[in-house]
């Protein structure tokens, strides 16, 4: 079917294709979904295992191994990495890269049936488990309520009024409260009245737990009725608690509000703590559902609080942490005005090299293109994001290669006095195979992105997709759209004077490259050469920093410090922060991390000795600076390890530089560990030194007399709960209020908890004898010691990690080499084996995830190249050029300075298919004229001048078209690879294939004619030039045998 003469005989049916795409492309803009940056899924779920009392060592053995027993039996597992802690159990599960978001629900569902069905050999006193895997949840909205002068249960509770609002709210689709704190209800009684009572804490225990059961009293039937008896006396004030009476052993009865004081307070060591601006804060982190709007559900938001807040007291102020929806509102914004450049740019070079009538024509169609690859992205189900808007971008100049040889081919067909439809015809029919052929190996240059099954490869998943949607939508309206359109335009049009006066000086430069062919590939060659040599000193970064004015302060104190000395330390570097010129806020996060408030964000887990500062800053540029004071300040805070930390591009987590060690022995773990700090402090590019196993924990260790213990039938059980009344307190039981549930404690009057020597002096209540027994009877003494507090397995084995990073100048790559050498040369003892981590494992995970698929992306492509031309030489030549392109890559980003990372690998792999797609191009115009029955050698020289200006145009659109890339911080080591490599890559094009050619031609007499050739046109006009040319190829005639087997190539 002659689709092209279809298309301009049948108009209706290519306007209602033009429509499509630009009302689907309007449609698009208005309803895409919108994100700052392309989701991927966080594939962990974290199983959380209380065991009260326990030490690390004994969590570690006794549940955190029983339960990775059972989760390594799982198909679907990647890795196991697990913390014991003092009375906890954590282990991370990671899910193998292959299942995709909507498998996983399927995947925690047997995940919970097999920590379900280990709980029954857990020791007691463990569990129960509890499964989160909404971990990897993103909370891009996040916000502060502060409310001074209030009370933090009532700020608690305008929290929980404004969730409910929140939650009406279309498109939200969870919303989380942090920092709330926790209350209990004291119940403070002095050692002195158990023991004149001769009353046990177990007995006051059990006293009020019976008081205070939900208990069922039964239906009475009455006729038709069954009515619930409901008996009343359960706890509904404090009041009611006191005047709860307690019968001693003695047969005494007494009201508890006289021999206790019982009280409402917070917990003193709450799981975190939050300040916003220096007051205690909650914070409110907003989700929006997956098909929504993040940018419309963030302003719905905004309304819903602003209406709210208008309601609640004075004072009470809700502040944002991190909008996303304002971001994304920003990001996209200069997305799309990089975008309308990229157009714009394009549609002037167009016009300049072509006239204005071609540049038009080929102008339109890449303005339908892109709006009917919105249209496409709308279909597919895409958000219009980073990844995906530059796709576009990048793809903006091959978007354009099809239309070009199009309309060129239609202009100078006209030229010679044809119809627009025979013209149209003649091109399409020619080149339409062609065309599509080397647009799909543009697609598969990208389809190892798309095939990749990391994490890395779904973040850039858009780039492949995106790509592939537009360039075949670029080839459907090039053979419809742009013969219609040049039909309409093309009529009066005439070639510009550009390509004639062009055209005699670079046959003269092909004719001077010919003849020095063989020099020209042996220049070619060392070049190559060299720039791999080159290549060496480029800076290599996985992702870069993002473009964001927030930035972190970690801040890690001695494990085992109170949170409150955590909280403290933290609210004076927030006053200092918030003091610095350029600082907008400061939000102080103690105990474990924020919400995650995006997905590159890394929340610490639960430790009290961990805090975190989240600084705004008014620009990004001005963070450099205000790090520089804030660094300063740190070193005034010697009982901490503190550092500041970018927000990072790109999944990946944890240090830049890590080093893991795997053994049996913590001692010798740790040994190891000093000896990599030791390597690594020698080292003057690194910074921010540390291991993940902290230090070993302070406790105190009484020493239990077992044979005196024995007789006065004292027992471990009975020390230990007699000495929690002096320490946290023991819980009695609950008390209800609505929803909540406040554990009941009792604990020791401040005054003898205060004192250390009270643990020697108190006395302990024996279950046995039921009298009390002094301390100092059963113990023989308080030692203090140091235990491990907290191991990391990795895969079942244990595994210490030593981190680090680069000071602010020094590139990864560079400092992670200066050491490496060095710490692998540790001696490491039977057993025991080193493994690197850090932006070292992230970046070769994705390369090799990415290199598993480029085999078939490259047999692909190479297959289609000889099923194109159905020989094997031409695909050869084609594929002659693509290497020699890390030229122009190498010294590209060497002078621009930017650095090779994984979307510069990405950047070479697209280069490919660009440098094959326009090679395909030249080399099927010189096969078709052989094959009309031109001489090789005329063939050669005619078919590259008329390839000239479309090769030309094709490499000047990608290279200026991608222009404002180079100015994004995510794009712009692609942008440069891409715009560098091309560059010189057009010239191997329209150079170095002659040199190549003229070998498999087995021209021998090359050297004779080019120098024939080079007097001829030493001098003259253009006019002179052709006509001597023309002359030249009639004469080639003289000198070829096209008999000659070695010379039919084509």
């Amino acid at each position: 079917m002659d689709i092209a003469r279809a298309s301009i005989e049948k108009p209706v049916n290519t306007w209602v294709l033009i429509l499509v795409c630009l009302l689907g492309g309007i449609w698009a803009v208005l309803t895409l979904p919108q994100l700052e940056d392309p989701e991927f899924t966080i594939k962990e779920a974290i199983i959380l295992t209380p065991y009260k009392g326990a030490s690390a060592m004994e969590v570690e053995l006794e549940v955190t191994e029983q339960l990775e027993i059972a989760l390594q039996e799982m198909p679907q597992l990647k890795r196991l990495t697990s913390r014991s802690m003092p009375g906890l159990s954590e282990i991370t599960v990671e899910i193998e890269d292959a299942y995709r978001s909507a498998e996983l629900p399927q995947v925690w569902d047997e995940l919970r049936r097999r920590i379900h069905d280990t709980q029954a050999y857990l020791p007691p006193g463990a569990g129960p488990s509890l499964v989160n895997d909404s971990f990897g949840d993103v909370f891009g909205l996040l916000y502060a309520l502060t409310a001074p002068g209030f009370e933090a249960s009532e700020l608690r509770d305008f929290a929980r009024d404004l969730r409910r609002i929140i939650l009406q709210v279309p498109g939200v689709a969870k919303v989380a409260i942090q920092g709330e704190r926790e209350e209990r209800i004291l119940i403070e009684i002095p050692q002195t009245v158990f023991i004149q009572l001769g009353l046990s804490p177990q007995q006051l225990a059990g006293r009020l737990q019976l008081q205070n059961a939900v208990v069922d009293a039964g239906r009475k039937t009455l006729g038709d009725l069954a009515i619930r008896i409901v008996p009343t006396g359960d706890f509904d004030s404090l009041e009611h608690i006191r005047n709860l009476f307690i019968t001693t052993p003695s047969g005494d009865t007494l009201r508890l509000g006289d021999i206790a004081v019982i009280s409402r307070d917070y917990h003193e060591q709450p799981r975190q703590l939050i300040r916003f601006a220096g007051e205690d804060a909650v914070t409110l982190g907003i989700s929006a559902t997956g098909d929504s709007n993040i940018v419309e559900v963030g302003h719905a938001v905004e309304a819903a609080l602003r209406a709210r807040m208008s309601e609640l007291p004075l004072g009470v102020q809700l502040s944002p942490i991190y909008q996303q929806h304002t971001l994304v509102e920003e990001a996209l914004k200069v997305f799309l005005i990089n975008l309308v450049m990229s157009v714009s740019i394009v549609i002037l070079v167009l016009c300049l090299f072509m006239g204005w009538r071609a540049g038009v024509v080929v102008g339109s169609a890449l303005l339908l293109t892109v709006t009917g690859s919105l249209f496409l992205m709308k279909i597919t189900g895409l958000q219009m994001q980073r990844v995906s808007l530059g796709a576009l971008i990048i793809a903006m100049g091959m978007l354009v290669d099809n239309a070009i040889v199009i309309a060129e081919g239609m202009l100078v067909r006209m030229k010679q006095g044809r119809s627009a439809r025979e013209a149209a015809t003649d091109i399409t029919g020619q080149t339409q195979i062609p065309l599509l052929a080397a647009t799909v190996i543009g697609v598969l240059a990208f389809s190892g992105i798309g095939l990749s099954q990391d994490v890395t490869g779904e973040y850039t998943f858009s780039l492949f997709l995106v790509i592939g949607l537009s360039l075949l939508l670029s080839w459907i309206l090039a053979i419809t759209v742009v013969p219609l359109l040049a039909s309409l335009l093309f009529i009066t049009a005439k070639t510009t004077a550009n390509a004639e006066t062009n055209q005699g000086g670079y046959r003269r430069l092909l004719t001077h490259v010919l003849h020095h062919r063989r020099l020209t590939l042996l220049t070619l060659l060392v070049l190559t050469g060299i720039s791999m040599v080159a290549f060496k000193q480029v800076p290599q970064m996985f992702f870069p920093h993002a473009q964001t004015q927030v930035f972190y302060v970690n801040y890690w104190r001695e494990q085992g410090t109170d949170i409150r000395a955590t909280d403290r330390d933290l609210k004076q570097l927030s006053e200092f922060i918030t003091k610095l010129d350029g600082v907008e806020q400061v939000t102080s996060v103690a105990g474990m991390g924020a919400s995650r408030m995006m997905l590159v964000y890394q929340p610490e887990r639960t430790n009290p000795a961990y805090g975190q500062l989240i600084v705004t800053a008014r620009t990004i540029e001005e963070i450099p600076q205000i790090a520089e004071k804030i660094k300063m300040e740190l070193e005034t805070y010697p009982q901490a390890q503190a550092w500041i930390e970018r927000v990072r591009l790109g999944p990946g987590k944890g240090a830049p530089i890590q080093a893991r060690f795997y053994g049996d022995e913590p001692r010798v773990l740790r040994d190891l560990a000093e000896d990599a700090l030791t390597i690594l402090r020698d080292t003057a590019l690194l910074d921010n030194l540390r291991t993940d196993w902290r230090q070993p924990e302070h406790i105190i260790v009484p020493t239990l007399a077992d044979d005196r213990a024995s007789v006065l039938g004292v027992s471990r059980q009975d020390l230990a709960e007699s000495l929690s009344l002096l320490t946290t307190g023991q819980t009695l039981g609950l008390y209800r209020e609505g929803d909540r549930l406040i554990p009941l404690l009792l604990r020791a009057p401040s005054n003898e908890r205060g004192l250390a020597t009270q643990l020697q002096d108190r006395m302990i209540w024996s279950r046995a004898m039921e009298h009390f027994v002094p301390a100092s009877e059963v113990v023989d003494g308080f030692e203090p010691q140091h235990e491990e507090a907290l191991i990391i397995r990795r895969n079942m084995q244990r595994m210490i990690t030593v981190s680090a990073d680069p000071l602010a100048n020094v590139n990864i790559a560079s400092a992670f080499s200066e050491v490496r050498a060095h710490i692998e040369a540790l001696p490491l003892p039977p057993g025991y084996r080193l493994e690197w981590g850090g932006e070292h494992e992230s970046s070769g995970d994705a390369k090799h995830a990415l290199a598993r698929q480029l085999p078939l992306s490259l047999l692909a492509m190479m297959v289609i190249s000889v099923l194109l031309f159905a020989k094997i030489k031409q695909p050869l030549i084609i594929w002659l050029c693509v290497p020699m392109a890390i030229c122009g890559v190498t010294w590209g980003l060497l002078l621009s300075g930017m650095s090779f990372g994984f979307m510069a690998l990405l950047g070479i792999l697209s280069l490919s298919g660009m440098l094959i797609k326009n090679a395909i191009v030249l080399v099927d115009e010189i096969d078709q004229r052989i094959l009309n029955g031109e001489a090789p050698a005329t063939a050669l020289i005619d078919g590259s001048v008329s390839r000239l200006r479309p090769v030309v145009l094709a490499a000047v659109t990608t290279i200026l078209g991608m222009l404002p890339l180079a100015f994004d911080v995510f794009f712009a080591d692609m942008a440069v690879t891409i715009m560098s490599g091309l560059a010189f890559a057009t010239l191997l094009t329209l150079l170095r294939y002659r040199p190549c050619i003229a070998y498999c031609l087995g021209f021998e007499w090359w050297g004779r004619l080019s120098r024939g050739l080079r007097e001829w046109l030493d001098c003259g006009s253009d006019a002179v030039i052709n006509s001597r040319v023309s002359t030249a190829n009639t004469a080639v005639k003289d000198y070829i045998d096209l008999s000659d087997p070695t010379i039919i190539f084509f």
